[in-house]
């Protein structure tokens, strides 16, 4: 909605109807369903009857339109930042009143689905990064701590977040933080957990400003071209991971090739059934709510016959066909032995203000983690409703970095690894809870909080109870590795960059029409090779020593596009079909 300028005696009749206790009109840039807007005839005719008040009022009512016009672009463009705790408190008004039906909502068998399958997407990663933690931090950070701090804080932020539907845990670039933070106290001769303690303190304090002044809204810069490179890059990895550890199983000296193909068969078997299974809904077969239940369960399912294949195979021929199953340490204490509370003061007086450097990269990297996947969770193709006003990606964010900010201040003292929003577990969260109908087409999403307080209270019993743990470490990792494949892939579908990439090996000619085909075909390939390159450096970077460096590429994508547009690489015209929101 934008206001122009009327004729001054209108406006003088307005600004006169806008303080007159007998007129029900404002000029709030959200108008509620009480206020009602001047008929046309009616405006002309008091305009009519001020027309002598024009002179008088045409100064005052030109600045009343102005404000009121400046009102209504702050409502749709806020600023950077905002009043203290005004973010947090918009937030946490739209949703808390919300929070009865947040649990009455979640309970129905597509949530109990979503939470079978999430349990294993969750409980795999944090076993996978807590050993790589534990190997990069010499035991100081191992499984033990990953899986506990994956219960705890999932819990927490599925408990008090305005977005309950966002998954946290750990995530490659902070793994790869982490590991430089190692060197740099290797090479200084300090101790590593008090560093990485009073990092994450600067850190966590830092979080909490940008929390309580609303700078999220620093993300209303990013678009449709930075989230389909990150969402790529993050599916990307789960399968370039999957991959790597099922062709470790052929070429791993303590492997055999028997092992390796049996790996291969059934990760492939676990990917297929739960994709297959998945795709159900889009058929004819059975009735629609068979149809929606398999389809629900189908990742479930897909692990279960992993499982049985491998245990088949087990049976059958032995110790010659047993495949390396998940490791879960068998007591709850700390990887190394350690005390939980980190030894902050071990650390010298100079170096606990001299952590605020490496402070300071580590929170562009949670800041940016934690909002991109918030923002791709609360992309309006969801249809969700709750708590957020039509189309506004930025509602619930403040309120997720007051969380946020407060686990890793947690996390940080009792030297666990520090969690934020993960994409690929996010994405596949709200699919699972989303709502088709009879043509295939997404219709709303089961908003509620019982799939995350239930997928965190599971992992929790897997970590403080014997029975739950002795399950887990009978199946065979290759089943996850099945997962992962599935984990990624299935993040893509809906991605434009993805389906544009596709194109590049179609025929235009017979090849259906999209959402860009009014665009010239060699423009949507330089877009689209563009991205290509930008997730070609990301992979790079992330691989490289500079590592660290990672979330300064992130940041580099919203300039990059705007550049693309300003410098004439891609013409507006064309920029708005493609990076249309």
């Amino acid at each position: 909605m934008y206001l122009h300028k009327p004729h001054c005696a209108t406006a003088a009749a307005l600004a006169l109807l806008s303080v007159s206790p007998a007129f029900s009109f404002s000029f709030s840039p959200r108008l509620s369903l009480n206020h009602k807007l001047v008929r046309p005839r009616e405006v002309a005719n008091h305009a009519a009857s001020f027309s002598q008040l024009n002179g008088s009022f045409k100064k005052s009512s030109s600045l009343l339109m102005s404000d009121a016009a400046a009102a209504v672009v702050d409502d749709n463009d806020p600023p950077i930042f905002e009043g203290l705790l005004k973010g947090i408190t918009r937030d946490y008004k739209m949703r808390l009143p919300l929070y009865k039906s947040d649990i009455k909502d979640g309970l129905n068998t597509q949530c109990l689905a979503a939470i079978c399958f999430l349990f294993f997407a969750c409980l795999s990663p944090a076993i996978g990064f807590g050993s790589l933690f534990g190997a990069v931090t010499n035991g100081a950070i191992g499984t033990m701590e990953m899986v506990s701090c994956t219960a705890l804080c999932g819990f927490i932020y599925a408990l008090t977040s305005a977005q309950p539907l966002t998954i946290i845990g750990s995530t490659g670039p902070v793994l790869a933080f982490v590991a430089t933070l190692v060197q740099l106290a290797d090479k200084m001769s300090l101790p590593f957990l008090p560093l990485y303690a009073w990092t994450g303190i600067w850190t966590s304090g830092i979080l909490f400003l940008s929390s309580i002044t609303s700078a999220s809204n620093l993300v209303k810069y990013l678009t449709r071209f930075t989230d389909e490179i990150f969402s790529t890059l993050i599916s990307f990895i789960f399968v370039v991971e999957a991959v790597q550890n099922i062709g470790r199983s052929f070429t791993n000296p303590a492997s055999t090739f028997t092992k390796g193909l049996l790996t291969l068969i059934v990760a492939v078997s676990t990917y297929v059934t739960a994709n297959t299974l998945r795709g159900l809904r889009n058929t004819v077969y059975f009735t629609q709510g068979v149809r929606k239940n398999i389809s629900n369960f189908g990742p479930t399912i897909g692990v279960i016959a992993g499982v049985l294949i491998a245990n088949w195979a087990k049976v059958s021929q032995g110790a010659a066909a047993t495949l390396p199953s998940l490791s879960i340490p068998p007591t709850f204490a700390t990887t190394s032995g350690r005390p939980w509370l980190v030894p902050l003061m071990d650390l010298p007086v100079w170096a606990r203000w001299g952590a605020f450097v490496p402070a300071l990269m580590a929170t562009v990297l949670l800041f940016l983690d934690q909002n991109i996947t918030v923002r791709l969770v609360n992309n309006p193709q969801y249809k969700m409703e709750k708590g957020r006003r039509k189309n506004n990606m930025l509602d619930g964010m403040h309120a997720d970095m007051l969380i946020i900010s407060i686990l890793t201040f947690i996390t940080s003292i009792i030297g666990l690894p520090w969690l934020v929003a993960a994409t690929v577990r996010s994405i596949s969260h709200v699919r699972a809870l989303s709502i088709f109908d009879s043509a295939g087409k997404l219709k709303s999403t089961v908003e509620q909080r019982i799939t995350g307080l239930s997928i965190h209270t599971l992992i929790g019993a897997c970590v403080l109870f014997d029975k739950p743990r002795a399950i887990l470490t009978q199946i065979p990792k290759s089943v996850l590795m099945g997962l992962f494949l599935f984990l990624g892939t299935s993040a893509l579908p809906g991605n434009e960059m993805w389906e544009r990439m596709k194109e590049l090996f179609k025929d235009s000619k017979i090849a259906p029409k999209e959402r860009w085909s009014k665009v010239p075909r060699k423009v949507t390939m330089l877009f689209t090779a563009i991205q290509m390159g930008c997730l070609g450096a990301m992979v790079y970077v992330k691989e490289s020593p500079i590592g660290v460096l990672f979330p300064v590429v992130i940041a580099m994508l919203a300039p990059l596009r705007f550049w693309l547009e300003k410098s004439g690489v891609v013409k507006k015209e064309y920029m708005d079909i493609l990076d249309e929101e």
